[in-house]
């Protein structure tokens, strides 16, 4: 079986250092699926790119981890929903709001329950939204631009959740109290 390394800045190709470099700042470690990542500096930058746009959006940072959580659990990806997890709860997401959706479930909070169920629509309808998906979304307060936004934080957690899942990243320490794995098909 074909195993992924995990690079370091050091072992990175020349393209991918910055990434890392940027990651290793923001995070105090690089996290183990953009060290695998980095083997592809097109995939690496992409990503990137992608994320700090994401992060610069309309959207809070609690609503942006709800949704990041949402899509790791919708596509199975354990690593993911152990980090977004962590994340999701550093950022002041109720633990039984993350629970909920750690489990399939909705959060209790109004607006982070419409993300999250126009998140988990588009990845199962695969960007197909009925009218009434959108009106949902937009009677829960959102905004047209906002429900375009969140197509981009699916495209960029679908790079973290694909990669998690051909990759098979190790857990980071400080994530292994959110361990999940997914449900057997």
């Amino acid at each position: 079986m074909f195993h992924y390394p995990a690079h370091t800045i050091e072992s990175a190709p020349a393209e991918s250092k910055p990434v890392l470099r940027q990651l290793q700042q923001a995070f105090g470690l690089i996290p183990n699926i953009a060290a695998t990542m980095a083997a592809s500096p097109v995939l690496i930058n992409g990503f990137i790119g992608l994320f700090e746009r994401v992060h610069a959006s309309s959207l809070t940072e609690p609503q942006i981890q709800t949704l990041l959580l949402t899509n790791a659990v919708t596509n199975a990806s354990e690593w993911a929903v152990a980090f977004h997890t962590a994340l999701a709860l550093k950022q002041d997401v109720r633990r039984a709001d993350v629970d909920a959706i750690r489990h399939g479930g909705l959060p209790a909070d109004a607006g982070l329950a419409a993300l999250s169920t126009l998140a988990r629509t588009l990845i199962e309808k695969r960007g197909r939204l009925a009218e009434a998906d959108k009106q949902r979304f937009f009677d829960a307060g959102f905004s047209a631009g906002q429900l375009l936004e969140v197509i981009a934080v699916v495209a960029a957690s679908t790079i973290t959740n694909y990669t998690g899942s051909v990759t098979q990243p190790e857990l980071e320490a400080p994530f292994t109290e959110f361990v999940w794995r997914a449900p057997v098909a």
